[in-house]
């Protein structure tokens, strides 16, 4: 079991994230939310896919293209500071990643074959970590945080943008 941080583990920046696991048990959160995403993912059209609630926002596959990303990201940050790496982390600018990753002819379940992958191995990883691993703290994005902070931030980042498809886009 990973227990859900405390406030002092993690840049308040991402309270919006981590409030979204009030109660909750981020090892079980983590497994039902990849069948939750799988089957949201799968009841959009491809034609809805390409769009987007408003001018200047991301369409749907563009959201779920950062989910993936920033999964990628977080749970590289909890490897490195699990594994006792101490340099500071980079943070990342998430409108020039996808600006980079841009690909409207890439299909949707493609987008969503890449989410259960990374979704598999970030499962793999968070449960197989020791309670002491999880309580390691390093620096990303030039903040202090803790591994078991960064697997709820995984967890609660994907259930934030899965509320703004919900409300705004469908």
């Amino acid at each position: 079991m990973i227990s859900l941080p405390t406030k002092g583990e993690y840049n308040p920046f991402y309270q919006t994230y981590i409030s979204q696991l009030e109660g909750q048990n981020i090892l079980e959160r983590i497994s039902e939310q990849k069948a939750e995403i799988a089957a949201l993912f799968n009841f959009i059209s491809e034609e809805k896919s390409n769009t987007a609630y408003a001018d200047g926002k991301w369409t749907i596959k563009e959201v779920l293209n950062h989910i993936n990303d920033v999964e990628r990201i977080f749970t590289y940050r909890a490897l490195a500071i699990a594994r006792g790496d101490t340099q500071s982390l980079p943070g990342m600018d998430q409108d020039g990643y996808q600006a980079a990753a841009s690909n409207p002819a890439r299909p949707l379940s493609s987008y969503l074959a890449e989410f259960e992958a990374i979704r598999s191995a970030s499962i793999l990883f968070f449960e197989n970590l020791r309670e002491e691993e999880t309580l390691k703290e390093g620096t990303a994005s030039e903040n202090e945080v803790t591994v078991r902070a960064l697997a709820a931030m995984t967890v609660g980042h994907a259930a934030h943008h899965i509320q703004i498809i919900k409300e705004r886009y469908l």
